[in-house]
């Protein structure tokens, strides 16, 4: 792993990059190269079920503020199997007028499998972000995945009042487009989440109606404003809610139940989840 000086600035905020790449061995999933500048970079690898990888994703200590732009790139090569979470939330705080851009770009090739469970993305009232997360899968590749967005601080009845989010996230199967969702709200403008604070996708692939029916059997507790949807072997499920609490428990029931499904392994709880 190398660290490369970096130069942060009121003017350019943070430029920061983790290039991570795995590889599938007889024993275990190991990873292979890290290669970081800025705030970016990851513990060392656990193994709770064998060959597994688990890795422990550590963004800019405080969050991520207005001139910030932080590139992640994770690429799994054939046949190995990698579980990335974080400690804890991801934060966009308030800006003067620069845009924080948060760029993640992960590679699964032919058998890999790659699930990406992140803890919640918290954007504070004024922040002015741009995130995108986008999935290049191989049609032999399996994906297992969310994303979980919090508007303001509902806990303390904060609301995302001002500022502007621009959210994308895609999905190519061989090079082909499968999924290319966009998000924008700004000017406190809570209307196209029907004014909840807390906006959810999940993504599993390669997924069958049977995989569809058992998410719909989870999605009771969030009420009428969750769907699922299947479209060329990718399950979407979206929602939104006013529970924090609600959103964790669905989540990680649905993701327990298709995971077995998915990679014929039962669910593994990162430890970090609870603490």
């Amino acid at each position: 792993m190398s660290t490369s000086h970096v130069s942060h600035t009121l003017d350019k905020g943070w430029q920061a990059s983790l290039a991570l790449r795995f590889t599938h061995t007889p024993d275990k999933t190991l990873l292979y190269t890290a290669k970081h500048t800025g705030p970016l970079t990851v513990q060392r690898p656990f193994y709770p079920e064998g060959e597994t990888c688990h890795l422990y994703l550590l963004h800019p200590p405080g969050g991520i503020v207005g001139g910030d732009r932080l590139d992640i790139s994770v690429h799994l090569e054939a046949n190995s199997h990698v579980l990335i979470t974080m400690p804890g939330a991801s934060k966009f705080y308030r800006s003067s007028g620069p845009r924080a851009r948060l760029n993640q770009h992960f590679y699964i090739e032919e058998g890999a499998t790659f699930e990406w469970l992140p803890q919640d993305t918290l954007f504070f009232p004024g922040s002015n972000a741009a995130l995108r997360s986008v999935f290049h899968l191989h049609h032999a590749s399996t994906l297992l995945a969310w994303e979980l967005l919090c508007l303001g601080r509902p806990t303390i009845g904060e609301t995302f009042s001002h500022g502007s989010i621009e959210s994308r996230m895609e999905v190519w199967i061989d090079d082909e487009p499968v999924l290319i969702e966009r998000q924008h709200l700004a000017d406190g403008c809570l209307d196209p989440v029907a004014h909840h604070p807390w906006i959810g996708t999940l993504l599993f692939y390669p997924a069958s109606e049977e995989h569809l029916e058992t998410v719909r059997e989870r999605l009771g507790p969030l009420d009428n404003f969750a769907g699922a949807t299947l479209t060329d072997g990718l399950l979407s499920v979206r929602f939104l809610s006013h529970d924090n609490l609600i959103c964790q428990r669905v989540m990680r029931d649905i993701w327990q139940s298709l995971r077995p499904l998915l990679t014929l392994k039962t669910a593994c709880s990162p430890r970090i989840w609870q603490t």
